[in-house]
């Protein structure tokens, strides 16, 4: 007696930034479509609404971002929304976002404010459901005072 079981199949988000997302909405007089990025800055934006966030994306992907929006034209476009990676696929999207916090705010509650905030602005924009919303804490901010504190002091040569 031979046993058949069914295979489960899980449908992920395949459409990468660069390729548009159709949505569920198709009619007769017509289709919409939402570009990745579109949703990619969507998210960037909520993000970074929420208070104590204090910026976003890794040392490395902040420290080319402030290259870029220096040189004419280049601050401008979905591939430059540091911190902010998404999936798009015809009815669902999820974001990985890369957050610095200000020193002294709760992560754990400030990463439950930003996951509902992201979640709230695309799914009420774009009528795709947030299947997830992953958030990587990198850095914190510590203010100015702090910083400096920290720093060891400079010593001077002994010998001229």
């Amino acid at each position: 007696m031979s046993e058949s079981t069914a295979t489960p199949t899980t449908t992920t988000p395949t459409t990468t930034v660069a390729s548009p997302a159709r949505l569920a909405d198709d009619t007769t007089q017509g289709k919409t479509t939402i570009a990745a990025s579109v949703v990619q800055k969507i998210a960037g934006i909520a993000a970074r609404e929420i208070s104590g966030v204090h910026s976003m994306g890794g040392g490395v992907s902040r420290a080319f971002g402030a290259i870029r929006e220096r040189i004419p034209g280049g601050g401008t476009g979905g591939a430059n929304i540091a911190g902010v990676q998404v999936e798009v696929g015809e009815k669902q999207a999820a974001v990985d976002l890369d957050i610095v916090v200000e020193y002294g705010a709760s992560i754990v509650e400030l990463a439950r404010a930003v996951r509902r905030n992201v979640i709230t602005a695309v799914e009420r924009m774009t009528g795709l459901e947030v299947i997830e919303v992953n958030i990587a804490v990198n850095d914190i901010h510590l203010p100015q005072a702090i910083e400096e504190d920290a720093q060891p002091p400079v010593v001077s040569a002994r010998v001229e």
